[in-house]
């Protein structure tokens, strides 16, 4: 038999890897966008935190069960931050269609476990509508979230993540902090926005949809909260409890579907 490379990323495998692995592991699908992050963070933020997180759990379960981590999906759901430069966004029917088909083809090159997880949260809605789907078609144990719903727990009560900024927000506190920890280059300091008004706001749970006429993240000044209360320290702190978290998430999936 083909011996299977002692890595975690599907595109760095062949074929016939592919063939020996799929079967018994967990293969992650992350799920992004690129999108505007205010004036100081780059587009590419959700991306950079969901691939980054999905690779670091992965390694981490992998001591305990198999993990492999799918080319990640860099588009979704981002027509909300129109009309601000830098929205690469695809519909939501086309996202949708999208993941369902990646997933599918998942299935059909042999894997049994799929995790779905995301980083944007303009998507949320739309992977747990992908996952059902997929499950009433194709044999398989299908996850979907995003990893601050995994983590959130203990970004909170562990990481004290609210007294900074929203969870998740968005280009606030929190993912200024995951950007300085991962790619501080990337941040244009000179531009970090100046304080808001906020409360904090822990979105953990679900709440009722409610859309203004006429008021939308592209009307807006395009972040949530309060950047300046982001540091690289916090980031590596709130990084190391999602890698946690999502690395038990996994684990805990193929427990309860009879593979470890």
């Amino acid at each position: 038999m083909t011996d299977v490379l002692p890595r975690a990323l599907l595109a760095e495998m062949t074929r016939e890897q592919i063939r020996a692995i799929a079967p018994t592991t967990t293969v992650i699908l992350p799920t992004s966008a690129i999108e505007q992050h205010g004036p100081h963070l780059p587009i590419m933020t959700d991306t950079l935190a969901c691939t980054t997180v999905c690779q670091r759990a992965a390694e981490l379960a992998r001591a305990q069960t198999p993990v492999t981590v799918a080319p990640p999906v860099h588009y979704g759901g981002s027509g909300h931050h129109r009309p601000h430069p830098g929205v690469l966004t695809l519909a939501h029917t086309t996202f949708l269609q999208v993941v369902k088909e990646i997933c599918e083809s998942l299935a059909l090159s042999g894997f049994r476990r799929i995790a779905i997880i995301n980083g944007h949260g303009g998507n949320e809605e739309t992977i747990r509508v992908a996952a059902r789907d997929i499950a009433l078609t194709h044999h398989v144990t299908i996850a979907a979230a995003s990893y601050w719903t995994i983590a959130g727990r203990a970004l909170v009560e562990e990481g004290q993540v609210t007294e900074y900024g929203w969870l998740p927000g968005h280009a606030g506190a929190f993912e200024t902090s995951l950007v300085q920890a991962l790619r501080p280059e990337l941040v244009d300091s000179a531009n970090l926005p100046p304080k808001r008004d906020v409360g904090p706001r822990a979105e953990l749970y679900q709440r009722p949809m409610v859309l203004r006429a006429g008021i939308r993240e592209g009307t807006t000044i395009g972040y949530s909260d309060n950047p300046t209360n982001a540091s690289a320290e916090l980031g590596e702190r709130f990084l190391s409890l999602i890698t946690r978290e999502v690395a038990r998430f996994l684990v805990d999936l193929a427990a309860e579907s009879g593979q470890t």
